[in-house]
């Protein structure tokens, strides 16, 4: 009796929502337990951009903190293909610089915003056979990378520091499979472009 109580129940609620909503929280809660790629932004603010703002994009030259292999400049890059899609008016700095070379470069530019961002961090674990015959005198061990971004959104006209971000990501045991950390870092701040333009995820 119990088992037809739930079945019913569960019908009840499954018509109550449509299958989109049911595959979002189905990916939500596989997320959620590891076995899906997964990430978590902490922001000082809620702030909204015109999807017009002219935003200048540029990653600092610090090495990320147990990953030194990381592209010098691979967040910036991950970042102008999250946001290309949403905000138009996007330049990227070709390579690392520090932040008032960032600053002058952005005005240069035209910018309204700068972008300025650290990958501060990131965890490469063993994801495939050939990595693992390669690695395993190391130490190195298998499971799933991590990783984490430091961002800042600075307003070029007057200098003020509109938002912090800091994103940390990691995969998932489903997905790590051939996976590095630097391949964690888009989805969310395709994310974070939506919420700068007030969208819903």
């Amino acid at each position: 009796m119990r088992q037809v109580i739930l079945i019913v129940v569960a019908m009840a609620l499954a018509s109550c929502m449509q299958v989109s909503d049911l595959t979002a929280q189905a990916e939500y809660h596989l997320r959620d337990v590891g076995l899906l790629n997964h990430s978590e932004t902490k922001r000082s603010n809620n702030v909204r951009l015109q999807a017009d703002s002219f935003i200048y994009i540029s990653q600092d030259q610090f090495i990320p903190l147990g990953y030194p292999p990381a592209y010098s400049n691979v967040v910036a890059q991950e970042t102008f293909n999250a946001f290309i899609e949403y905000f138009p008016r996007l330049s990227r700095a070709p390579e690392p610089l520090s932040y008032e070379q960032a600053l002058q470069a952005a005005r240069q530019a035209g910018a309204h915003y700068l972008l300025y961002m650290r990958f501060a961090q990131g965890n490469d674990r063993i994801g495939n056979w050939e990595e693992y015959k390669a690695r395993q005198e190391t130490g190195a061990r298998l499971g799933v990378d991590r990783g984490a971004i430091h961002l800042m959104l600075v307003e070029l006209g007057n200098g003020y520091l509109v938002d912090t971000v800091n994103i940390r990501n990691r995969g998932g045991f489903l997905t790590f499979h051939n996976n590095k950390p630097e391949d964690l870092i888009r989805p969310p701040l395709r994310q974070y472009a939506r919420r700068l333009l007030g969208l819903s995820l």
